[in-house]
């Protein structure tokens, strides 16, 4: 296992010198007074948060600061009304982001990197970012249009001003896994086992010793490891004459806690390299110019995920034959090796991005600014799967290499006017605007056998191997270029804004934006105009006696967007009939194998909100209160179509078959002030409800999709639900007695079964008792926090949270014959009469693991997001080391989490909405422990 500690020879000698100073200096980010003047980045500008009318929720850079995540989306989480960040215990990975409640059932929340356009910013150092800004009604959207459906964050990348600033920040920490879930021992395995033997055959042939069974394995401890996790970054800002600048460098590797015991590639680890350039050179007064540079280089190592094989495998067998010393086989179980499978199975991703933002700013004739902004992003990750050839098995097999070599090439081409004029008491400012975005990928894919792996990529060359294979399958030579893929996507637009305000009282903000793009064949053509007015009541005559309120504003908002990012299908799909259907001698051919809807048009989506906004206290505390509305139609996903014969997916025909709602309230609250000179406080809280509800069904019909056993669905898409509402039986109880099981007309139902509610009342339990059991979208998220500054030491302290949520525990259900079991259900299980009313009996039969609420469990949870002390050490001290500033801290993120749920944590990452609340096989949260520092020179 590699380690790579960090070296802080400063560090350690302050910490020892540094105890018998008296410390002089605060914070550099201590907690100040919100000034009401403070300035908000909005779509293609700027704008006083006084006058903002729409909502608009800022993360600024103390917010992602020293936090130990890769992604700064991690670090918003619980910060921000009407944001639900669910997080990825993958390093590395993205987490999904839900701006006030769900937009669509396909694409992701947009980001807006210095004018970039993309789904994804692992790439993006958060010591880089000034500020973020989530914009969450659609009247702030609007002006991005077809690409905002979803909701966009507008992240503004750190610039230099004035004379030269050195920064450098590290930290060093360890990962572990919490809440690990208790699984039965050796012991409790065998007579469960046993006495499954019993209940499902009436006796007990076949029946297993634990004298045969000498290891009693805990497959988590298998697996798992304590890792490292470890971030160093140097930036240096500042302007030489008309050149501002800021430059950063910085190194990421999380070790993850998956432990691979070859020493091939850490199992799950996320390594990255990246480097930040922006510049600006003031030509003249009136033109200035810049670039904003961004290169990554990034490595990902993702095992094959072994943790429904360790929750399933029985502790009976050790990880290691002692006889053989190779990997035990489990013979009689259909179920990996876990610790094989993380050894063996092999897979990484590489990749390289640069992205660069080339812009010009030219003011002219007064009140006129030209701005026009060209930015392309460019990377091309680069990924093998290997699995080995298995040769522990009776059956062994060879070894299997595909490798997939993308290229995405996509760029975006910004250009606006604004005008900027007042008339007395009148301020008027006009946008118009012209945009232009492509977005391109090709991918190589190829496949091979008898590939031999000596740890190296060096060795992965897939013409090393045997049956080199297409795209498609078709057998080539070696020689043979690979199958490409290619796809393509462009949108060009038009837009207009308008931002009036009499005297600074009345508000008024609308944009009409038009765009067109290629991802529709037909009404390519859409408009989305938007309009939002504020009052600043507290500027009104009859306000200027009162003493409360230093800001009162009524604001209130609508706004329309539309997604064309959607998949189509619009190739002939057909499937290869064999010449023997037409006699011996006879042709293939081909017929119609798939029914596509090739007319699919564009989602859309109509939004309004009504809010007040607040400052009290000599703008100290701010209150911000909101009410949403948010309406999506023809939202593109399958229905069941019963009546059509001939095609393969009469259940899954998609088309434009959707509609549903989200609504509810957010309040938040910021109080921040200076006790004294040298003691300061803040804290925030935040709260939003949520309601989702399908509102509307193509032909009323339905859908039953997402993970399934032996043919039951667990998802039903149905109106007067929410998106991904869980459907199956209600059990009542367990039955007591085959007398009480035989009256219930529950086909071959007997004592220790589920006893399901026959909620027809027709006296037969069959699928017609099928109702909802609950929804993965939560009713209400919240999150709080608070700081203080006292002298030197400074403390913070943030709490998240969410309620009203179900999670179905798939990873519990699968189980097709002798998994192992939870020691829940050892506890807890039916074992005679009067033994339990709530967990079954033991056994295989595939009634028990029909779909019901037995498996859907309460997800909400409260947690202590994360906990930081630091400590400023003197002028004198910092000075002594020929540096301006020095800090330390300790930081614990995600340390404690309650919750009721029989899983790692109730915090499910899937990006299916459709499936986000199924916790089948998901990688785990981690608790990050850090020691770090910040040093500026």
């Amino acid at each position: 296992m590699r380690k790579n500690y960090v070296k802080l020879p400063l560090l350690i000698a302050a910490i020892y010198f540094g105890g018998n100073l008296h410390a002089q200096s605060t914070q550099d980010t201590a907690t100040k007074e919100n000034k009401i003047e403070e300035v908000v980045v909005i779509g293609y500008g700027t704008q006083k948060k006084e006058n903002v009318t729409g909502s608009i929720g800022i993360i600024s850079a103390k917010d992602l600061a020293d936090k130990p995540n890769a992604n700064p989306l991690n670090s918003v989480q619980g910060k921000l009304a009407g944001v639900n960040v669910v997080t990825s215990g993958t390093p590395g990975g993205s987490p999904r982001v839900d701006i006030r409640g769900i937009g669509s059932l396909t694409g992701n929340t947009v980001f807006i990197v210095d004018g970039m356009i993309t789904e994804d910013i692992s790439f993006l150092n958060p010591q880089d970012i000034e500020s973020m800004s989530v914009l969450k009604d659609p009247s702030s959207l609007a002006i991005f249009g077809a690409k905002a459906a979803n909701g966009a964050v507008i992240i503004k990348t750190k610039s230099g001003k004035g004379k030269p600033v050195f920064n450098v920040n590290s930290y060093l920490g360890i990962k572990t896994v919490t809440n690990v879930p208790k699984m039965v021992n050796a012991d409790q395995y065998v007579e469960l086992y046993n006495e499954k033997l019993m209940n499902d055959n009436g006796s007990s042939a076949g029946s297993i010793s634990r004298a045969d069974f000498p290891a009693d394995t805990e497959w988590f401890k298998e697996i798992f490891r304590t890792s490292i996790i470890n971030s160093n970054d140097f930036s240096a800002s500042g302007s030489l004459g008309k050149l501002n600048y800021y430059g950063s460098v910085g190194y990421l590797q999380d070790e993850g806690n998956l432990a691979a015991g070859q020493g091939i590639n850490s199992g799950s680890g996320f390594n990255r390299f990246n480097t930040k350039l922006n510049l600006s050179y003031k030509i003249t007064d009136n033109i200035t110019i810049g670039d904003n540079f961004s290169y990554s280089k990034t490595r990902t190592d993702t095992a094959q995920n072994p943790l429904l094989n360790a929750r399933n495998a029985p502790p009976l067998f050790p990880a290691m034959d002692p006889a053989t010393g190779s990997y035990q086989f489990f013979n009689g179980y259909s179920i990996t090796n876990p610790r094989a499978q993380l050894d063996l199975f092999r897979s990484q991703t590489r990749q390289d991005r640069m992205l660069n933002n080339v812009w010009a700013e030219i003011k002219f004739l007064k009140d006129f600014t030209f701005r026009s902004s060209y930015t392309s992003d460019n990377y091309s990750p680069s990924q093998y799967e290997y699995t080995p050839a298995i040769t522990y098995t009776p059956q062994a097999s060879i070894s299997n290499l595909v490798t997939r070599n993308n290229r995405y090439r996509n760029y975006v081409w910004d250009n606006t006017v604004n005008w900027r004029k007042s008339f007395g008491n009148h301020n008027l400012e006009l946008l118009a605007g012209f945009s232009r975005v492509r977005d391109s990928r090709s991918e190589d894919y190829y496949s091979a056998k008898n590939v031999n792996y000596d740890g190296t990529n060096g060795s992965l060359n897939i013409f090393n191997g045997t049956d080199i294979l297409h795209y498609n399958t078709t057998l080539v030579a070696k020689d043979a270029i690979p199958e490409v893929t290619q796809s393509q996507s462009r949108i060009e637009s038009f837009f207009g804004r308008i931002n009036y305000d009499y005297e600074g009282k009345y508000l008024l903000n609308a944009s009409l934006r038009r765009d067109a793009t290629s991802q529709v064949s037909s009404d390519r053509y859409k408009t989305f105009p938007a309009v939002s007015i504020g009052w600043v009541v507290s500027k009104e005559g009859f306000m200027s006696e009162q003493n409360v309120f230093n800001l009162l504003k009524l604001r209130a908002s609508y706004g329309e967007l539309g997604n064309p990012n959607i998949g189509r299908k619009y190739d002939k799909i057909t499937s290869i009939i064999g010449g023997a259907y037409y006699g011996n001698t006879g042709a293939p051919s081909q017929t119609i194998d798939l029914l596509v809807d090739t007319s699919i048009g564009w989602e859309t989506t109509k939004g309004s909100d009504f809010g007040v906004e607040m400052a009290l206290l000599n703008n100290k505390l701010k209150i911000e209160g909101t009410y949403y509305n948010k309406e999506s139609k023809d939202i593109v996903y399958g229905v069941s179509q019963g009546t059509i014969s001939g095609a393969s997916n009469p259940n899954n025909f998609v088309t434009n078959a959707y509609s549903f709602r989200n609504k509810g309230f957010e309040v938040s609250a910021n109080y921040n002030t200076d006790i004294s000179e040298s003691v300061k406080f803040g804290f925030y809280g935040n709260f939003t409800s949520l309601k989702n509800e399908i509102t509307d069904v193509y032909g009323g019909s339905f859908l039953e999709t997402g993970a399934s056993l032996f043919g039951n669905s667990i998802v039903r898409l149905q109106a007067g639900q929410a998106v991904g509402s869980y459907y199956g039986y209600e059990v009542a109880g367990v039955f007591q007695t085959d007398a009480e099981a035989a009256a219930s007309g529950q086909t071959g139902a007997k004592a220790g079964w589920f006893k399901f509610s026959d909620l027809d009342g027709n006296g037969v339990i069959d699928t017609r008792d099928k109702t909802f059991l609950g929804s993965p979208i939560p009713k209400g998220t919240y999150g709080f926090g608070l700081n203080l500054n006292v002298h030197s030491i400074d403390f913070g302290i943030d709490f998240q949270g969410v309620f009203g949520n179900k999670i179905y525990n798939y990873n519990r259900e699968q189980r097709y014959g002798n998994e192992s079991w939870d020691l829940d259900m050892y506890n807890n299980r039916w074992h005679g009469e009067g033994t339990s009313n709530t967990n079954s009996m033991i056994t295989s039969n595939q009634s028990i693991i029909l779909p019901s609420s037995f498996y859907v469990e309460d997800g909400s949870y409260f947690r202590i997001r994360n906990i930081q002390v630091g400590y400023n050490f003197s002028k004198t001290i910092a000075e002594s080391l020929s540096v301006k500033k020095f800090r330390i801290y300790l930081s614990a993120q995600n340390p404690w989490t309650s919750f009721k749920y029989n899983g790692f944590s109730p915090e499910i990452m899937n990006t299916d909405r459709v499936q986000m609340g199924i916790d089948n096989n998901i990688y785990p949260i981690s608790a990050i422990y850090t020691m770090g520092m910040n040093l500026t020179f």
